[in-house]
């Protein structure tokens, strides 16, 4: 699997699976645009680590959709293209209905789906347009397992999974012909940041043990997936839903 000149834009990049996708890329040839939000020490940590040269870091808020369009066209602007687009970007938040307030629960609602959906719609949206003009190209999603068996203490969450596993079909569909390819990735637990909190509660071992391999996900396993479905030859996978979640949640 080698990306060689290839421009790839891992959104959420700075962090977690997002910073092990990029080194992915980078290592097997990519020219990498990795985005952030806030952190910027991260994402220039992240930068410093890349093999090869002329990668860069574009921030932007993924919910506000003019900066979506400023961050692509940042990257067009500076490599001239975008081959790779990996929708990484998102948040996750608890909120029980039974203690939420109506408002909280709206907020709650408004605030996850705009990150994790609407914000992926919009940049895949901007990056497809471009890929049909240049003749082709990778969308890939991040989704989670979350989408498939729910999440009842993170319900928007669970439903912006849902949706963004539908809007990668959705795209598969439409954008075959235009010799654009859409895979997603369906992790469960990860070693990252976002779940350090989990892995260091009572509740470790049983997280752990969901799995029969007795651990849960390494962030550089999401991105050999992700790299496959991003590769030359996998085009025949478009549409797929690939589980990276060693077998802690099975589905047919």
């Amino acid at each position: 699997m080698r990306f060689d000149g290839k421009v790839a834009l891992v959104t959420g990049g700075s962090r977690g699976i997002g910073r092990h996708i990029a080194l992915a890329f980078a290592e097997r040839g990519a020219v990498v645009a990795v985005h952030y939000h806030a952190n910027q020490k991260a994402a220039q940590t992240t930068l410093a680590m890349l093999e090869g040269d002329g990668h860069i870091i574009v921030r932007a808020d993924i919910a506000d959709a003019a900066q979506v369009g400023e961050m692509v066209d940042q990257v067009i602007e500076h490599m001239g293209r975008i081959d790779i687009l990996v929708n990484n970007a998102g948040i996750y938040e608890e909120r029980l209905l039974s203690d939420a307030s109506y408002e909280e629960w709206g907020e709650h609602f408004a605030r996850t789906l705009q990150v994790n959906l609407v914000g992926a719609a919009n940049a895949s949206y901007l990056a497809a347009r471009h890929m049909i003009a240049a003749g082709g190209g990778r969308i890939i999603n991040i989704s989670s397992r979350g989408a498939f068996r729910g999440e009842p203490t993170a319900p928007a969450y669970g439903a912006s999974k849902a949706g963004l596993n539908s809007l990668g079909q959705s795209l598969a569909k439409l954008l075959a012909p235009c010799n654009i390819f859409v895979g997603t990735v369906a992790p469960g637990f990860v070693e990252t940041d976002m779940v350090a909190e989990h892995l260091a509660s009572p509740d470790s071992d049983e997280i752990r043990t969901q799995s029969p391999l007795g651990r849960v996900a390494k962030p550089e396993e999401v991105a050999y997936v992700a790299l496959f479905l991003a590769s030359e030859g996998a085009e025949f996978t478009t549409g797929a839903i690939v589980d990276v979640n060693g077998a802690s949640y099975l589905r047919s």
